[in-house]
């Protein structure tokens, strides 16, 4: 399950009109279902537009599989067709860790908060995922 984006050297997003850049991926930026597509509208643009084709996953960018999913996400992995995140809900705030299905996009965020990236990080390197359930 991927898509495929155009991103200028800066990091925007390319928008749908093919002349702005937008800075988080969402709807209105141009996507593509294969490369190949994605390498025809390349070749199309002008000189002076320079953009790099990019692969969105669930993995890579989270919050555009995961409309629930709100904060700055800090580190992701995959384990058995789920999502885990590291997040920060808003900024200044607690860390906690997210489990997001991507069968059927719930996201579920642990009770557990967390101080310190280091101990959120210590959390997401041993996460039992035995009693985890979405």
């Amino acid at each position: 399950m991927s898509i495929f984006a155009l991103q200028s050297p800066a990091g925007g997003f390319l928008d749908e009109d093919l002349r702005k850049f937008n800075k988080v991926f969402d709807d209105w930026c141009v996507q593509f279902e294969s490369l190949e597509d994605a390498e025809l509208i390349v070749e199309s643009l002008d000189e002076h537009c320079v953009v790099d084709i990019i692969e969105i996953t669930p993995l890579s960018y989270p919050k555009y599989f995961f409309p629930n999913l709100q904060g700055i996400i800090h580190a992701t992995r995959e384990h058995q067709g789920k999502i885990i995140c590291i997040l920060e809900p808003q900024m200044g705030a607690r860390f906690r860790i997210a489990l997001c299905d991507i069968k059927t996009k719930r996201v579920k965020l642990l009770n557990t908060r967390y101080k310190s990236t280091q101990s959120v990080e210590g959390a997401f390197a041993n996460l039992s995922y035995t009693d985890i359930d979405l």
